[in-house]
């Protein structure tokens, strides 16, 4: 046997469920996201100041400012030159970029109409659920409307809420919002859609789709099953939207912030 010096062994990879600590900046991250979602900071007001934030979570402000950096990048804050940083609102502006894909053949953007069809409370089944991460039976909203771009029908969207984040919402606060579906969302229920991750599948108009767009029953449409979701990730809305891809092409831009 040799009777040199042996390395020392190699150190041991975490076991299960044994992770290491994030970095601080991220820590500071969900800080900030968890005050959002308490309602501390309200959409459109500027956040405290750099410095203050650094004292407040006791760290650099170069990490705050990294953390900031991040929610930045997820259009959570918006920084104004000169001004400072702000918690962003939903806009029809915002929705129009970031929320709603469908363009006509030139690829143009434009402002869909939203015509309202109808509202009703109730249960939850296996797939709203499942999506919204509620209980099989629990009460939900929904509601269902056509949207139109350039007078012409092209798209219907069947939504569903969970009541137990949008407790008091009826039929005649939904109608008669100010701005968009989402801008209700946040101004009155303190609930931000932060992103959206989408589904698509090409499927064939049944009878109630085809007449509502009026185009020819069995006609091809494009189905998108969207779930919106607010700060850490909490969904808050599951959309069905049937598209008439006849005229109109749905369009992103990977990479981009949402």
């Amino acid at each position: 046997m040799s009777r040199g010096r042996t390395s020392p062994p190699p150190p041991e990879a975490p076991g299960p469920g044994i992770a290491y600590a994030s970095p601080l900046f991220r820590q500071i991250e969900r800080q900030m996201l968890a005050a959002l979602s308490r309602g501390e900071w309200k959409p459109g007001s500027a956040i405290p100041a750099e410095r203050h934030l650094a004292e407040r979570f006791g760290s650099s402000i170069g990490t705050v400012r990294r953390a900031i950096d991040e929610l930045v990048a997820g259009n959570i804050l918006i920084r104004q030159q000169g001004r400072g940083t702000f918690v962003a609102s939903h806009t029809r502006e915002r929705l129009l970029y970031h929320f709603f894909h469908i363009v006509g053949e030139s690829g143009a953007k434009s402002y869909p109409e939203v015509e309202f069809l109808s509202f009703a409370k109730a249960r939850a089944d296996r797939i709203a659920a499942e999506k919204l991460h509620v209980a099989v039976g629990d009460p939900v909203f929904r509601v269902r409307n056509r949207l139109q771009l350039l007078g012409a029908p092209i798209m219907i969207d069947d939504i569903t809420i969970p009541a137990v984040r949008f407790a008091g919402m009826t039929e005649a606060r939904f109608r008669g919002r100010a701005s968009t579906i989402y801008n209700l969302y946040q101004q009155v229920f303190g609930v931000y859609v932060v992103r959206t991750s989408e589904r698509l599948r090409a499927i064939l108009a049944d009878a109630d789709s085809a007449a509502l767009l009026g185009i020819a029953s069995g006609a091809p449409l494009l189905q998108i099953r969207r779930v919106a979701l607010s700060y850490n990730e909490v969904p808050v809305e599951y959309r069905i939207s049937l598209v008439d891809t006849a005229h109109n092409e749905y369009w992103a831009e990977i990479g981009r912030g949402a």
